[in-house]
């Protein structure tokens, strides 16, 4: 999906129809991402493994999310917006429906990876397609729509698992979102335009095996040095990572090499522009932090506070809802007064939040972790909606779909990173407190405290690089593209408020 040279002053209705779409079924394929938190003792019973075991069926839906989103810069530009949702949608519900019936969970686990498939190319297809319609002017009140339905969806996703297996087997996880999905991807056939036109062009293969293995590797050497049993892993964890980075630098140096003789894979020249670096920084730093406290808080509340599962979930949707409802509000902030005024003190109330959550202990009370919980989704939310709409804005249209793949690519690395190091700190000083006579309770709580305080640090870094982030000018908006339909050259009327 090649992207237009400019954008209209008001996008054409079926432009609104086009991003309420995507927005709607991103949703959905986003709340699938969480919805088997609650199912994993289950899971262990039915199919008699491992917790390790069940435990990649989070690990192989990250890893392949790493795998497939550095390809999705190339592949937008090279098909039409319809064959790229159709894709999408088709893989999520061919997932699903195989979950649904997996007799075991090899087939099970393969069903997770073509979800996962299916979903990678869901949120740069979104942004591709936002950046592509919206003028420079309304999108932080579109971006901040989107922060919405991306924030409420995980928030809901151990709640609705929880609800659902008070129900029965397992398998409602898979068979309730089925008919959704489906009902969506047939909506979407029907309503969606094509916005551009595909750019046919090679692509240079010995990327792909390399982005493939080097984000893998990384992702998955990241995600296993913090596992408790990571001394007897069959290959060492940390050499997973170290190989894993230097295929990503092989896999960046032959890009670098590509943008001066060819066509690259992922063009990385997105990166020279200084607002999106910024903000690229700063997703990351954040993400680190935010990814690190949320896998905290269900061991704190559950094996600390002695909260069941759906409880858990229950007490965590309120920080999801804060921080998606306040998404809009941001987003109109920022069309009137800029990044920096939204971006620093969101940043600096999720630096205080961590530094709060780093004290608490057996005697605390739940109540106050929900307080806290929602204070630290409402300042994510200050910083996520500027930041994407700030570091997206500055590149020019041809760059949206490799900056998106860039954002998505990073963010996974950044998420396994900060799973990796709070829980490496909160087992080491777990293990540390139980030497000095702890009982397990006690020192359970103490290696969490620590892995807050990492939270905490990481937050008083994204904080400094929060002084960085600058407003991008607005350009002034050139001859309006149109969103076509396959064999449709004529433009809807224009409508004042997309998505």
């Amino acid at each position: 999906m090649s992207v237009p040279p400019a954008t209209p002053a008001h996008p054409p209705a079926r432009v609104t129809a086009v991003l309420r779409v995507l927005v709607l079924s991103t949703f959905v394929v986003f709340l699938n991402e969480t919805i088997m938190v609650n199912a994993i003792p289950r899971l262990m019973r039915e199919f008699e493994v491992t917790a390790a075991a069940a435990g990649w069926l989070s690990t192989a839906f990250m890893l392949t999310m790493a795998v497939v989103i550095p390809v999705t810069g190339w592949f937008l530009q090279r098909v039409t917006t319809r064959t790229a949702f159709g894709l999408a949608m088709a893989l999520f519900l061919a997932g699903t429906a195989l979950a649904a019936a997996a007799p075991a969970f090899p087939v099970l686990l393969a069903a997770r990876v073509v979800q996962a498939s299916g979903t990678a190319v869901m949120m740069p297809l979104l942004m591709t397609t936002l950046m592509t319609l919206v003028p420079p002017q309304d999108r932080g009140r579109v971006m901040g729509n989107i922060t919405l339905v991306i924030s409420v969806a995980p928030a809901l996703g151990p709640a609705v698992s929880g609800v659902l297996l008070q129900l029965g087997s397992w398998r409602l996880l898979f068979l309730a979102v089925l008919p959704i999905a489906g009902a969506m991807a047939v909506f979407g056939r029907r309503t969606l335009v094509n916005v551009g036109e595909p750019q046919a062009g090679p692509i240079d293969w010995p990327s792909v095996p390399l982005a493939a293995a080097g984000f893998g590797a990384l992702v998955y050497g990241l995600s296993e040095l913090g596992a408790g049993d990571a001394s007897q892993a069959p290959v060492s964890p940390a050499a997973t990572t170290a190989v894993g980075a230097v295929l990503v630098a092989l896999f960046v140096w032959r890009q670098l090499a590509l943008q001066r003789s060819s066509t690259p894979l992922l063009d990385l020249r997105a990166l020279t522009f200084r607002h999106f670096s910024v903000a690229l920084a700063l997703m990351c730093l954040s993400f680190m932090g935010l990814m690190g406290a949320f896998i905290l808080l269900p061991i704190y509340l559950q094996e600390v506070c002695g909260l069941t599962s759906l409880q858990t979930g229950l007490l965590l949707i309120p920080g999801g809802l804060t921080m998606g409802l306040l998404g809009p509000q941001v987003g109109k902030l920022y069309d009137r007064v800029g990044a920096p005024r939204l971006v620093v003190p969101g940043a600096v109330v999720t630096a205080l939040c961590l530094a709060l959550f780093a004290l608490t202990g057996e005697g605390t009370s739940p109540w106050l972790v929900l307080g806290l919980h929602v204070a630290l989704s409402a300042g994510m939310a200050f910083v996520f909606t500027p930041v994407f709409t700030s570091g997206l804005t500055v590149l020019p249209p041809h760059l949206y779909p490799h900056g998106s793949a860039i954002l998505g690519s990073l963010q996974q690395v950044a998420a396994a990173a900060g799973t990796a190091l709070v829980i490496s700190v909160m087992t080491g000083h777990t293990a540390t407190a139980a030497a000095d006579g702890s009982d397990a309770t006690g020192a359970l709580a103490t290696g969490i405290r620590w892995g807050f305080g990492v939270g905490a640090v990481l937050g008083a870094l994204t904080v400094l690089v929060a002084l960085l982030v600058r407003t991008p000018p607005v350009p002034e908006p050139p001859a309006a593209p149109q969103a076509q339909d396959a064999g449709d050259t004529t433009p809807d009327k224009a409508a004042e408020n997309p998505v």
